[in-house]
């Protein structure tokens, strides 16, 4: 018999030549039934491998992330039998799982199209039906290339002769259809749950463009074929929410030709914008920040100081001044270096707590500019808080709290990540510790859950970054947390302590929206263009049903003008019906119609976007009902 230990610690005995499958079956009927593949003393591995004695072992199923990507890795190999299948001539390069999905890149003489995919599909979903066993084969270099050139695949030779001499090379068999790879895959094709190609692009062979062009065919999977439909309904109504396609319809914002990257915000989109910086300006007024203003072009000295011109360069824009050189900022961070360092500070003025809505600039490449999610010029929310160790906890705490509040607000839920150090990093190893397992206790403190992003941190630091979740379950890094020992000892950033000597502090840096601009984008998406009453630009859109009521509307304008509403008159000379159609096109809050009776009656009649029609309202109770809603940010 042989010793195996469980994920949760328990020790089982099975029989010698047992594999994993064999040991889920051992477990229970229902993981026997769940199994995907195992994972065996920390590494993925088929269901069919063979256990050994002391043997740690876990089983992975659906439930498990990677158990969705064994799956998707074993789809690509389905769509490459299936191209195969039908395009004999077709010759096979790679094929990954990625995020929700597969590739795979074909070099293939003639295009494809959308009716080839749909084929390419059909021909899926017969080798699946079919249930094919997904076989490992062991064999050597030899071996491998040998049969890849009688396959006459020469990718996959190529691929074979770059890998490790020492390495064991693995085919993988279904069917007649035989690929190379490290695997691990599924049992059977016929535990492949929903599938559906997508695309076709093209993709240069290792991504250098000097190589042969390929066809690129995407594909999505998942595990059940309701994932898989919410999935694609998320994606047609993101088309609609696309936040450029929207910020056009609603006169948000524009890109000209003139200034790739480098966005115009139109009069409402201004009114969004500034609705967002006055609230961030509320919370943090409360919450003991200052606001300062910094230049956005400073010497080469100071990015030289900051370790951004050794680090950073090649994504700022440079200028020669009387013979010396500067840069745009790309960052505030140095900024308020140099703000703290105007006057001498005692250990008695700490936590100092500024704030700065800057705008900064970065050469982003062409290809990476998408609407406002990735632009060259933004506004950031920064703040830095000076502050003396024993405040670290502290002051995390109340930063985690202020992200919290302002994300809860709009909606979103939110995951939390913490980067470590990365390769491409200043400071010391005793800094970096410390500073590492500062935020840890602070989290820990919080009870707030996490992961660990390996050497994802700043060059500077390490940080804690928090992934929004929008209305369609996608996600977006935005606020980030950065504990900096770093720039204080390149700024040499003092303080005077309790004792009477000169001490060095400790800086946290952090952003809530991230880029203002992208927040927006963000927004626009979540709330499909239908912003909640305090933060759209036009609240309230009055409808005369005709020219005689022109009068009495500019009165119910005025009125909600002076209780600080924003309102708008349709004064065109169009049918009623049409109007409350644009209007509702517009995402308008609430829209006012006036006519004869609303005149007589001296009260309005109104609908609202969340109601419908609400019938006749007085005037006041709707204002009250407005302010409420601004107030408390519904």
């Amino acid at each position: 018999m042989l010793k195996v230990k469980l994920k949760d610690g328990s020790v089982k005995e099975v029989m010698e030549n047992s594999s994993v499958l064999d040991l889920a079956g051992l477990i229970s009927k229902k993981l026997l039934k769940a199994a995907v593949v195992g994972e065996v003393n920390g590494t993925l591995v088929d269901l069919s491998h063979k256990l050994n004695d002391n043997d740690e072992v876990n089983i992975i199923t659906f439930e498990d992330e990677v158990g969705i990507e064994v799956m998707r890795h074993s789809t690509s190999h389905v769509m490459a039998q299936a191209v195969k299948n039908i395009y004999k001539d077709a010759k096979l390069a790679i094929g990954p799982s990625i995020e929700n999905g597969f590739y795979y890149d074909f070099h293939m003489e003639n295009p494809l199209n959308n009716e080839d995919l749909e084929n390419i599909e059909k021909e899926m979903n017969r080798i699946i039906q079919s249930n094919l066993s997904f076989l490992r084969i062991e064999a050597t270099r030899e071996e491998a290339i040998k049969f890849m050139e009688e396959r006459n695949e020469p990718y996959k030779v190529e691929l074979i002769k770059e890998l490790p001499q020492d390495e064991t090379i693995s085919l993988y068999k279904q069917g007649d259809f035989i690929d190379l790879c490290r695997g691990p895959h599924l049992l059977s094709t016929n535990n492949i749950k929903a599938f559906k190609l997508t695309s076709v692009a093209g993709a240069y062979w290792k991504g250098n463009e000097k190589n042969k062009m390929l066809q690129r065919i995407y594909g999505v999977a998942f595990a059940s074929k309701e994932l898989l439909k919410t999935y694609l309904d998320n994606i047609e109504e993101a088309k609609k929410r696309d936040h450029r396609k929207l910020g056009k319809e609603l006169k948000l914002f524009t890109f000209v030709e003139e200034g790739p990257g480098f966005p115009f915000f139109l009069p409402k989109g201004v009114v969004l914008k500034n609705n967002l910086i006055n609230y961030w300006r509320e919370l943090h007024e409360k919450a003991g920040y200052v606001e300062i203003e910094t230049p956005i072009m400073l010497n080469k000295r100071l990015w030289e100081t900051s370790g951004h011109w050794d680090h950073y360069k090649e994504n700022m824009y440079t200028s020669m001044i009387d013979e010396e050189e500067f840069a745009l900022k790309p960052m505030n961070c140095p900024g308020g270096m140099l703000v703290y360092k105007t006057e001498a500070h005692s250990y008695r003025d700490f936590p100092m707590r500024m704030g700065e809505l800057g705008r900064v600039h970065r050469h982003e490449l062409s290809g990476a500019l998408h609407g406002l999610m990735r632009v060259r010029a933004f506004t950031q929310d920064d703040a830095h808080i000076f502050m003396l160790p024993e405040q670290i906890k502290a002051e995390i705490k109340g930063v985690v709290n202020l992200i919290d509040e302002v994300y809860s607000t709009f909606g979103f839920k939110y995951n939390v990540e913490l980067s470590t150090r990365p390769e491409d990093s200043m400071g010391s190893d005793e800094d970096w510790e410390m500073a590492e397992s500062s935020l840890k206790a602070a989290l820990d403190e919080l009870k707030l859950p996490y992961i660990i992003n390996e050497g994802d941190g700043a060059f500077y630091g390490p940080k804690i970054d928090f992934h929004l979740k929008d209305s369609l379950d996608r996600t977006w890094q935005c606020g980030t947390i950065q504990l900096d020992f770093q720039l204080p000892q390149r700024f040499e950033l003092d303080y005077i302590g309790s004792d009477g000597e000169k001490h060095r502090l400790i800086v946290i840096h952090r952003v809530i929206f991230g880029s203002i601009e992208r927040f927006i984008g963000i927004l626009t998406e979540h709330f499909a263009g239908k912003f909640p009453t305090w933060l759209a630009p036009v609240q309230v859109k009055i409808l005369p049903i005709s020219d005689k009521f022109l009068e009495y509307s500019n009165s119910v304008k005025e009125k909600l003008l002076g209780s600080g509403i924003r309102v708008e008159v349709d004064s065109r000379a169009e049918k009623i019906g049409y109007k409350i159609r644009e209007a509702r096109n517009e995402r308008v809050p609430y829209i006012i119609v006036l006519g004869e009776k609303e005149q007589e009656g001296e009260y309005i009649s109104l609908r609202s976007r969340e109601n419908g029609d609400e019938g006749n309202v007085n005037l006041e109770d709707f204002i009250y009902r407005i302010k409420m809603e601004v107030a408390n940010k519904n």
